[in-house]
């Protein structure tokens, strides 16, 4: 089990940074939990990029220090920020490639600026790169040699998940001029793309949500067919799948003028019990001690 003050400055990272990801990762083992943590932290760091610059140079800069980073050798002083420190422990440790890391670093460009993903296709490429490879290193770290399995699970997960939190803060990123969700979906109910930013509702508008809300269930089921499929031991890597149905059940509130506000969040708390209730049930047996959230 990794206890080196990087590991846990990195869990205290992915913590503060996505909450989520942090409370999936208690359902992981505890001798792989810092491990995943240390991936989950960085892919973290990356996805906060956009928010911690002024403007798109910036942060091509930071992202190019990971590159370089992790494309170098040695790693020399990179190790003094910890959070790739535990990375960098994690990859030799669990001879993990970082091919995958690189690619993910290049698709967080596309945060970087106000392009429109264009069509599904593009943002199922985006969610390849930038979330389901997640599960698929956590799956790794669980075990390697059933990772390969892991493939239709990871990429359905990931759709979904991206989708889910998309269509969540798709008022917030509307008003900055961003628009992850694929754009074809909303030409095709006639909606056009500088109405989005202007925060109009309409009934087209409310037409494309649902559609995504809809594709985003579709990829929710096949996610859930595939994990059942896999080894027991690395079903933990999944548990982020518990909060989908309650993502999903605010779905159909995104409607009119709701589209484009905050919606709410289930608390820490319940973020937390739906986990361990589907790792239970998962045949994983989860510590009823509750963590520091």
């Amino acid at each position: 089990m990794e206890q080196s003050g990087s590991f846990a400055l990195a869990a205290n990272e992915l913590r503060a940074l996505d909450h989520e990801r942090y409370l999936a990762s208690l359902m992981l083992p505890a001798d792989r939990r810092g491990a995943a943590q240390a991936i989950l932290a960085f892919a973290s760091e990356v996805a906060a990029v956009r928010e911690r610059v002024s403007e798109p140079s910036t942060g091509e800069i930071r992202l190019q220090w990971w590159i370089d980073a992790l494309e170098g050798q040695g790693h020399g002083a990179v190790r003094s920020n910890p959070v790739a420190d535990a990375l960098f422990q994690t990859l030799d440790r669990h001879d993990l490639p970082t091919g995958p890391l690189v690619r993910l670093l290049a698709a967080r460009r596309f945060d970087l600026y106000n392009d429109p993903m264009i069509d599904l296709s593009q943002f199922e490429g985006y969610s390849g790169e930038t979330v389901s490879i997640l599960f698929q290193y956590m799956a790794m770290i669980l075990n390697r040699e059933a990772a390969d399995q892991s493939g239709d699970a990871a990429g359905h997960l990931g759709v979904a998940l991206a989708l889910a939190g998309h269509l969540r803060a798709f008022g917030y990123n509307a008003a900055r001029g961003q628009l992850f969700l694929p754009l074809s979906v909303f030409t095709a109910h006639g909606v056009r793309e500088r109405e989005i930013y202007a925060g109009k509702p309409s009934e087209a508008l409310d037409a494309s949500l649902m559609q995504i809300s809809e594709l985003c269930a579709e990829h929710h089921a096949k996610a859930q067919a595939a994990i059942a499929a896999l080894p027991q031991d690395i079903r933990p890597a999944f548990a982020s799948i518990a909060l989908l149905p309650h993502a999903m059940a605010q779905h159909g509130a995104l409607k009119g003028e709701a589209a484009f506000q905050p919606t709410r969040t289930a608390s820490p708390f319940a973020q937390l019990l739906r986990m361990m209730w589907w790792s239970i049930k998962q045949g994983r047996h989860v510590s009823t001690r509750r963590p520091d959230l």
